[in-house]
């Protein structure tokens, strides 16, 4: 009988793959997410070179202040300035700014019964009523008065960087002026808004800033019931919402400013 001879042993081979999925997979995201930004970039290039100035302006402004309020938040960035409009948010912010530096000023108590600042449908309006006797100018002149001066100044501190339009409107109320020469109310009440002007101007408030002087005289009556009382007698600077361009012109009715006499017997 032949010997049985033992089983052969089993031998097991294992294969290990190669690992390239592994060193592959993600990459390609990466190029892809590359390729994406660079092509949005180019697409900005194109459009802002395709624009016209003001658009330019407006996204220069933002990427210098984001937030589109430049000095309304006490800084010294031109974003705001140079380009974006203030909405009315931001009027109200401007309105708690110029009533915060109001309150600064010495003779402030003296004064903040005449001075009346509210957010219209036009945009942000500052009123300077005056009192018998006189409170921001000369009884019967264009002169300003020194609290006049500070206050007007104080103001165009402000102003000066805000890009807006400003109109400066001037009026009296229904007493007549007597004086020579032809002079009357709707003199005295332009002359007042230059003066204004002037005062703004002098300020830091660009000229070309200023969109319109106006002389009401007695017409846009602030107490209609009594037409002599002295609150009508006022100067407002008004901040616009609206674009240069859609400035209206004013009636036909009221006349230009002219220099104001140095002196005169009225109490306007």
């Amino acid at each position: 009988m032949a010997t049985q001879s033992s089983p052969a042993p089993v031998i097991v081979i294992r294969k290990k793959k190669g690992g390239h999925g592994g060193h592959h997979g993600g990459a390609w995201k990466v190029a892809y997410a590359d390729f994406v930004t660079a092509m949005m970039a180019l697409f900005i290039v194109l459009w802002l070179l395709s624009s016209d100035e003001k658009v330019r302006k407006a996204v220069g402004g933002y990427f210098q202040d984001p937030t589109g309020k430049g000095n309304l938040m006490g800084t010294t960035m031109s974003g705001a300035g140079e380009g974006l409009l203030l909405s009315q948010d931001d009027m109200s912010k401007l309105k708690e700014k110029l009533e915060q530096a109001m309150r600064e000023l010495p003779q402030f108590e003296q004064m903040k019964k005449n001075i009346e600042v509210t957010v219209t449908s036009e945009g942000l309006r500052i009123e300077l009523l005056e009192k018998e006797g006189g409170m921001f100018f000369e009884s019967g002149n264009a002169r300003p008065t020194a609290k006049g001066t500070e206050l007007i100044r104080m103001l165009g501190e402000q102003l000066k960087t805000i890009p807006n339009k400003l109109l400066v409107e001037g009026h009296t109320d229904a007493k007549p002026y007597s004086a020579d020469h032809g002079y009357t109310n709707w003199e005295l009440s332009a002359d007042r808004a230059n003066s204004a002007r002037r005062l703004l101007e002098d300020s830091g408030v660009p000229p070309d800033r200023i969109a319109q002087i106006r002389g009401f005289a007695d017409q846009k009556l602030r107490n209609p019931k009594d037409p002599f009382d002295p609150a009508n007698r006022r100067v407002s600077v008004l901040v616009q919402y609206r674009e240069p361009q859609e400035i209206k012109t004013p009636p036909s009715g009221q006349k230009q400013h002219s220099q104001a006499p140095s002196s005169h017997s009225s109490s306007n």
